[in-house]
Parts: structure tokens; sequence; C-alpha cells
């Protein structure tokens, strides 16, 4: 088993540029979206941040738009400690983030 890292982000759908959506091979209506992840916490609790996706020209003008930030809840996998198993029934109250619908 690989090591990995659990990640909860928040979004502000506000920010969301709805231009940008595509539409799938299925129908589905999508979002790309890049997520930056800091080994350190930074200063309001984050370990990183969440981007929409711009394109290669806007990115070398400095185009960015943050959606909002990722904090790392834990690791599990190789050498480390496995993730804790849920107590009880969850509910989406246990969710550390808001969920988002994008449809």
């Amino acid at each position: 088993m690989s090591k990995s890292t659990l990640v909860a982000i928040k979004i502000d759908v506000t920010k969301i540029d709805e231009n940008r959506y595509y539409i799938g091979k299925n129908g589905a209506k999508y979002l790309d979206a890049t997520v930056f992840i800091n080994e350190e916490e930074g200063q309001y609790g984050d370990h990183g941040m969440i981007t929409q996706s711009v394109s290669k020209e806007e990115r070398e003008a400095g185009v960015k738009i943050i959606l909002g930030n990722v904090k790392k809840l834990g690791e599990f996998g190789n050498n480390s400690a496995p993730a804790p198993a849920p107590s009880g029934s969850a509910s989406m109250d246990d969710i550390p983030f808001a969920p988002v619908d994008f449809i």
C-alpha cells in the first residue's frame, strides 16, 4: 500500500467562473481545478489552495482564480498509522467541508 494524504477543501463557489465549465462526453458539466499542497501549515491553518484552471497564456499573464483552501487531515499507508475509522453513523454534518452541487 502506498502512502496517501487525506485532505479537506473549502471552495467559495461565488468565485467560480461558470464560463469555464465544459460538457463531458457523458453530458455532465465539469470544472477543471488545480490543488496546491504545502508541507507546512500556513498562517490561517491551511496547507494550500485550490485554483480554477486557466489557459497557458492566462497563467503566463499572471491570471489566478483562487477558489478556496486545502487542509491536511492525516496520512495513511506505508509506515504510518491508518486513518481513524468513522465512529457511529455519519451524516452530512460530519463532513469537514461544505458539499458543492455544480449541476
